[in-house]
């Protein structure tokens, strides 16, 4: 049912029949004693679909001419339904058969014989996405794939998921335990990202608080997900930079951070430096505590490097430096470079594409809003130039 669903075939419809019959097509039709009563499956006016027969093609389709099918009747041949490699041959029981064998048209796959094949002209929506056909590889941590795929999967792709980061509890709470007991005397709390917030909020009820401690505080997020994060918590951003990334939010803080003024950023351990040090040189008192941790995930390894092997990975998406660094170093492929020569590569923004340049990777598609909408954005302008 599925795989003509996605062919554009719904194996019913008013206008032509309610009935659907479906029958191995792995049978030998010349069998002295076949289990299918070919005069009945023809005599009903429904559609016909066998599955796995492409190796009895030519026989199948003599039988239901010899037993009265017309052989104008409308066939479709689907193969590999629902994935990205689908293919879908159509003809009449007259010329399938031929059809097939001209274009090596194998297993797997079904074959639909009835009129509903003719409304796939109207109704292959799968193949006007402009993703159709393309396998995207997601390295996001599991439990924030969610909204990245969801939104590949709307534009006709096939995803696979491979995380190739966790975000973790730090080792331990030491430093920003410290930080939490003394919360009302910063100025400033800046979150870089969703975890920070995320870990942060969590660690200050542990401690026996809540955010009516962060009175007095004002509060940064260096992007619109970050600070969501916040404001669902009731907390109130004054201050988030127009582009996404740590160097806007020094641009922007200027003029704005007094010398003296005291600085609490809740970050990864593998944060960069930056931020930490520019803001440190307009003369504010700068604390960086370790929030959570991104450790490497442990995905199927070698699935992907049969896939990639093969060219059944045409896009790559990286929403971070971490999660190009570790998939280099999960795959620990000396041949990586040359299997993604045929493989789109997409950043969330040039600190990502930076980090992928210099593992030795090519990027075709740059966000220019660094976030998951601003990528999934340019995956699909992409799209469109590369149809031009």
């Amino acid at each position: 049912v599925a795989a003509p669903a996605y062919a554009g075939i719904p194996l019913t419809h008013r206008n032509f029949t309610s009935a659907v019959t479906i029958v191995a097509g792995n049978e030998d039709p010349q069998k002295e004693n076949s289990q299918i009563v070919w005069e009945k499956i023809v005599s009903g006016a429904g559609t016909l679909v066998f599955l796995m027969g492409m190796g009895n093609l030519k026989a199948i389709v003599e039988k239901l001419k010899e037993h009265g099918r017309d052989p104008k009747t409308p066939v479709a041949l689907i193969r590999w339904g629902t994935w990205a490699e689908q293919e879908v041959l159509t003809g009449t029981l007259a010329d399938i058969a031929g059809r097939a064998a001209e274009g090596n048209f194998t297993n797997p796959a079904v074959i639909v014989v009835g009129e509903v094949v003719s409304l796939r002209d109207k109704l292959q929506w799968i193949k006007k996405k402009p993703l159709s056909g393309k396998r995207v590889l997601v390295t996001r941590p599991s439990e924030q794939t969610v909204s990245l795929s969801r939104a590949l999967v709307d534009l006709g792709g096939e995803v696979l998921e491979f995380p190739t980061i966790r975000i973790v509890e730090p080792d331990h709470y030491s430093s920003l335990d410290r930080a939490l007991e003394k919360i009302e005397q910063y100025n400033w709390l800046i979150f870089t990202s969703q975890n920070g917030v995320k870990f942060f909020l969590h660690r200050l009820i542990q401690r026996g608080k809540d955010i009516r401690d962060l009175k007095g505080v004002s509060l940064g997020a260096i992007g619109p997900k970050t600070k969501e994060a916040l404001q669902e918590h009731g907390l109130k951003v004054v201050f988030m930079p127009t582009r996404y990334r740590a160097e806007e939010i020094v641009a922007g803080l200027r003029g704005k951070i007094k010398a003296g003024d005291r600085i609490l950023l809740p970050r990864a351990d593998i944060a960069r430096k930056f931020l930490k040090e520019a803001l440190s040189g307009m003369g504010a008192g700068v604390e960086e505590v370790v929030a959570y941790r991104t450790v490497p995930a442990k995905g199927d390894c070698t699935y992907v490097k049969r896939l990639l092997e093969g060219r059944g990975i045409h896009l790559v998406t990286f929403t971070s430096s971490s999660t190009v660094r570790n998939f280099v170093k999960l795959l620990d492929e000396p041949r990586l470079p040359r299997l993604l020569e045929n493989v789109s590569v997409a950043c969330i923004g040039p600190v990502t594409e930076n980090t992928a340049r210099e593992m030795g990777l090519k990027v075709n598609i740059v966000a220019d809003e660094y976030t998951i909408e601003g990528m999934v954005k340019a995956i699909l302008e992409n799209c469109k130039e590369s149809k031009t």
